[in-house]
């Protein structure tokens, strides 16, 4: 008879069997975490694998330029859309500066030649090709003085600007003799004039503003002296006038001064001139100039050379009269005043301005001064007719803003607006600790590619500079960095410009204000997880592809999601990609994605044909 306590089927288990049970379990868990702590034989395993899949040697990835050596052999089997190339009629597609477009729009204040942007359904979702015999630009600085004809061919410059030394078309490049509308016989003889009432020798001006650069030649030959100008002209009938300044190696964007704030903080630049730029600067009751007078740093420099300056000897030429040009002038110096610019200089064709270093001997009683607003809140802003107030001060000599060290020194003492307190989150000491990490990332990146730091990579842009130590980490005579500060992000550009570096606020959503093949490296830290939800990352990535030249490089450094995703979509545009460990090991979840991309160039239709996809 069988107890109702003691069913069939269900033996009691002995305390023995629990307790060895129990003890094999202990066992096996004690076993596994010791191999996971680093000190098992799995670990020295995992070792030997990391070093033989060292992330800083490159076995696949070749970043010198090789066109017409090796044919490219494509993936069989792609795992992410392929992105067909646009039709040849792109080749120098500027997104937000189409002609076609901006005729639609008024032509008062300059409105049409201002960003235009398409909405999305009207996006490119192809490769812009390069044009038929494209070449790798010539290295720095022998690119200041020499252009392929093949990677810019447009003439219409030789012709227009033959008098006044722009630039000469010789067998199959273009010579620049680094003359210009005002300075015919050359930008050196132009600055030494300017250097001997500016002192830009001394390292006191480092950045500046060349409104309506032409095709650069004073920003080119003030890189000579130390100084990086941010040049600017816009997309109209002086064709390729900017993509000249990038093809030489000269810092440049497409802009205009119309009925929208330039895309630079407040008291960012040392000096800003123009030459002949013919900029109505009397026009809207002084605005164009006031808007000058808002990026221009107090104790900093205004030059004007042109128009309306020396008009006793030029008004015939210039077919204007006597009394127009001189009440033009006449009220330029009346803004200048009320501006609390000080005139330094006149003679010939050249006149100076300083900006007082601040306001304590200002008349501006009739001034009408802006209404408080975020001083850099300048994305698509429209300008106004009022002058930004100085930052206050508690002394007659106290420089408004915060006293700047002489470049190179101001590279990496701390900013005025850090130790101020002006950007939110961040101290002298977290800024201390920014420079070392950045010193640190670009250590290894130049481990990745040795080509970083020469003038193989001369035009450089970070989409996302934050303070700025990816460009001052990498600070040398041989490249020069475009440090971008997207619109969403913390607005660090200030920053970036007390260093002594330039850059631009922008939106990643939409395309730069550039021509197509204009960089030779971009680096993009953080910028997809920035713009997850915001826009599509095929986007973002098309238009990287747009503005790197042929057989340039790119650093992503982002979490591992989301570069996976970002390395799919990059499987379909012709680039060679390889992800890295981050430089701490792989356990750190942000990698390092680099690409490179491949040489083809256009053919007529809308396809490439196998003997134009080349390296």
């Amino acid at each position: 008879m069988v107890s109702k306590s003691n069913p069939p089927g269900n033996k009691k288990r002995s305390p023995l069997s629990i307790f060895a049970v129990i003890a094999l379990c202990g066992f096996f868990y004690i076993m596994g975490a010791w191999q996971r702590s680093g000190f098992g034989k799995g670990d020295s395993i995992a070792l030997e694998v990391t070093k033989q899949t060292d992330c800083n040697i490159f076995t696949n990835l070749n970043f010198e330029t090789h066109h017409n050596d090796v044919e490219i052999v494509e993936p069989s089997k792609p795992k992410a859309q392929v992105f067909n190339p646009c039709d040849v009629k792109y080749t120098d597609y500027t997104p937000c500066q189409e002609q076609d477009r901006a005729m639609k729009f008024p032509r008062e204040n300059m409105i049409y030649r201002e960003r235009h942007c398409p909405p999305q359904e009207e996006k490119l979702h192809c490769l812009i090709p390069a044009p038929k015999g494209y070449m790798t630009p010539f290295e720095w600085p022998k690119s200041r003085d020499y252009v392929h004809y093949a990677n810019v061919p447009h003439k219409s410059l030789t012709v227009e600007k033959a008098v006044q030394n722009w630039v000469q078309f010789k067998g199959n490049v273009f010579k620049f003799p680094g003359g210009g509308t005002m300075f015919p016989q050359g930008a050196d003889a132009y600055i030494d004039e300017l250097v001997s009432v500016i002192p830009i020798a001394d390292g006191s001006v480092r950045t500046a503003l060349d409104t309506g650069c032409g095709v650069a030649s004073w920003g080119a030959y003030m890189l000579k002296r130390n100084v990086l100008a941010m040049s600017f002209a816009p997309r109209d009938n002086h064709e390729a006038q900017v993509q000249f300044a990038l093809e030489r190696g000269v810092p440049a964007v497409i802009g205009v001064l119309g009925s929208i704030n330039l895309p630079y903080p407040s008291r960012a630049f040392d000096m800003a001139q123009c030459s002949r730029c013919l900029i109505p600067w009397t026009a809207n009751d002084g605005m164009y100039l006031m808007e000058v007078d808002r990026v221009l740093r107090p104790g900093g420099y205004w030059v004007l050379s042109g128009p309306p300056i020396n008009w006793k000897t030029y008004y015939q030429v210039w077919k204007r009269s006597k009394e127009d040009l001189k009440g033009e002038q006449r009220k330029i110096e009346e803004l200048a005043e009320r501006l609390c610019w000080e005139k330094k200089y006149e003679k010939g064709d050249i006149a100076i301005w300083r900006k007082k270093v601040n306001d304590k001997s200002c008349r501006r009683n009739s001034a009408n001064m802006c209404k408080p607003r975020a001083a850099n809140d300048v994305w698509y802003k429209k300008m106004e007719t009022c002058v930004t107030p100085f930052p206050k001060v508690s002394s007659v000599s106290e420089v408004a803003g915060g006293e700047l060290k002489k470049f190179p020194a101001r590279l990496f003492a701390v900013p005025p607006r850090i130790s101020k307190g002006h950007i939110e989150g961040v101290s002298a000491e977290s800024y201390e600790e920014d420079n070392k990490l950045w010193k640190k990332h670009v250590n290894a990146y130049e481990r990745i590619n040795r080509l970083i730091g020469t003038t193989r990579y001369r035009n450089v842009m970070d989409m996302n500079a934050g303070l700025g130590g990816f460009a001052a980490a990498l600070e040398s005579p041989k490249s020069w960095v475009m440090n971008v500060v997207p619109t969403i992000a913390k607005d660090t550009l200030g920053v970036v410009y007390e260093r002594g570096l330039i850059g631009i606020y922008h939106d990643w959503c939409e395309g730069f204000s550039t021509y197509p093949r204009t960089y030779d490296l971009i680096h993009a830290n953080g910028v997809f997880s920035l713009y997850q939800n915001k826009c599509n990352f095929d986007d973002i990535l098309l238009e990287m592809d747009r503005i790197l030249r042929p057989e340039g490089s790119i650093i992503f450094r982002d979490d591992v999601d989301v570069l996976n995703k970002v390395r799919k979509i990059a499987g379909g545009m012709r680039w060679d990609t390889k992800m890295n460990d981050h430089e701490d090991g792989p356990l750190v979840p942000e990698k390092i994605l680099v690409a490179v991309k491949r040489y083809w160039v256009g053919s007529k239709g809308n396809s490439t044909s196998d003997d134009e996809l080349t390296t």
